[in-house]
């Protein structure tokens, strides 16, 4: 390294591989577009390392610039905590927490299982995120989040230093409307035999378990929709479209939201939460919380 790092140098940088290109960098700064680019040159020099390339009309990242752009989002993650913080009128009286959540996640199971760290005595700044799983656990490896919510540890053998907690297992259970759990109500689950069924996308875990389930019991339902999204398939089953699985900790949070009965529980099948977060913030007061509150949470449910 020729000289010093400059943090400045380093913003402008962040800017510019956050933004997607100098000009657009140039005006959330507020300065031109040759100093921008020239700032970045600097760290170049500095590093001894390209950061960008060009390909075609596009900047693209060098792999030293996506390494850069790691540490940048970390460090400049630091200096907003660092900030908020001392503007306090008790400095260090809020936790942050920055939690993934996993698309898949019900919302009303995703309060259930944050609910811990709100209650945990200290004053917490909620920061939460919604994603795929792959990207959530990349977000985790670089300690933009301080843990991850999902319907599933990380998988096995992975090299990742994190750590699965199993915080509950929830009861599926089928949902309609009345009329049409009036309908197959008699003699269910073979009653579900060509019944309309609204089902999770096939790379949802619950979707799985549940094709094996209905394999078991020798039953083929008539599946009308498919869903990525939770909450709409269950706006589509409020309006009678067809019948729809769904995890509930408590059954009236479905039923008095989207106006529907239940028709049955799926026996043996069950959705599982975890929390996932990196070894070294597991001594996060809030993730503590969450931790701690598992045997709870999974009693009731």
């Amino acid at each position: 390294m020729t000289e010093p790092l400059n943090y400045k140098h380093l913003h402008y940088f962040w800017a510019v591989a956050r933004e997607g290109g100098v000009n657009r960098a140039a005006e959330r700064l507020g300065m031109s577009a040759q100093t921008v680019s020239g700032q970045v040159s600097r760290l170049e020099l500095a590093l001894g390392k390209a950061l960008f390339t060009q390909q075609g009309r596009k900047l693209v990242l060098t792999e030293a610039g996506r390494v850069a752009l790691q540490y940048a989002d970390q460090i400049f993650l630091l200096g907003e905590t660092l900030q908020e913080t001392l503007e306090e009128e008790t400095p260090g009286a809020t936790v942050r927490l920055s939690a993934g959540i996993t698309d898949v996640l019900p919302k009303t199971v995703s309060y259930r299982l944050l609910e811990p760290a709100l209650a945990s005595g200290n004053r917490v700044r909620l920061v939460c995120t919604e994603g795929a799983f792959d990207e959530l656990l990349a977000e985790l490896a670089l300690h933009r989040l301080d843990v991850v919510l999902a319907d599933r540890p990380v998988p096995a053998g992975a090299q990742q230093p994190f750590v699965s907690t199993l915080l509950a297992r929830c009861p599926v259970m089928i949902f309609g409307t009345a009329q049409l759990c009036a309908r197959y109500r008699d003699g269910f689950p073979h009653s579900l035999a060509r019944a309309p069924m609204l089902l999770p996308t096939r790379d949802n875990v619950l979707r799985s378990q549940l094709e094996q389930w209905f394999e078991a019991e020798n039953i083929k339902v008539d599946i009308v929709g498919e869903f990525e999204d939770g909450a709409l398939l269950k706006t589509f089953g409020r309006q009678g479209v067809g019948l729809f699985p769904a995890p509930s900790f408590q059954v009236d949070d479905i039923t008095r939201q989207f106006e529907v009965e239940v028709l049955g529980a799926v026996e043996g099948v069950s959705e599982h939460y975890y929390a996932i977060a990196n070894r070294r913030k597991l001594q996060h007061s809030a993730v503590e919380a969450i931790m701690r509150s598992r045997a709870e949470i999974r009693d009731e449910a």
